[in-house]
């Protein structure tokens, strides 16, 4: 489920996903072509890309643009990777690994 994301939501998310790829702002604007506070400018809430520059973010963190809007999830590369992974799995292989999430979650409550 992908959750409503408002314009401060926006920023944050934008920050958490860059950081978490340890780039800096400035680094990010010119790797897209911009100029050197445009992301910055983005995350501080002064600016908004246009369409085609959130493609070039979402291409450039390697998100979809349901990722970047999905706040749940922290790391989607990451989740990305473990779905493709459990497809290699048997039956038994699965139960095992939901029984290992099952039980992260319930502990999480």
């Amino acid at each position: 489920m992908v959750m409503k994301m408002d314009e401060n939501s926006f920023a944050q998310r934008l920050a958490s996903l860059r950081m978490k790829k340890t780039i800096s702002a400035r680094e990010m604007s010119l790797a897209l072509g911009q100029n050197p506070s445009y992301i910055n400018r983005i995350e501080n809430g002064r600016a908004y890309p246009s369409m085609q520059c959130f493609f070039y973010i979402c291409e450039y963190l390697g998100v979809t643009p349901a990722e970047f809007f999905d706040p749940l999830n922290a790391d989607p590369g990451r989740q990305r990777r473990a779905a493709e992974d459990l497809r290699h799995l048997d039956a038994r292989q699965l139960d095992i690994i939901q029984a290992i999430i099952d039980e992260f979650l319930s502990t999480q409550r």
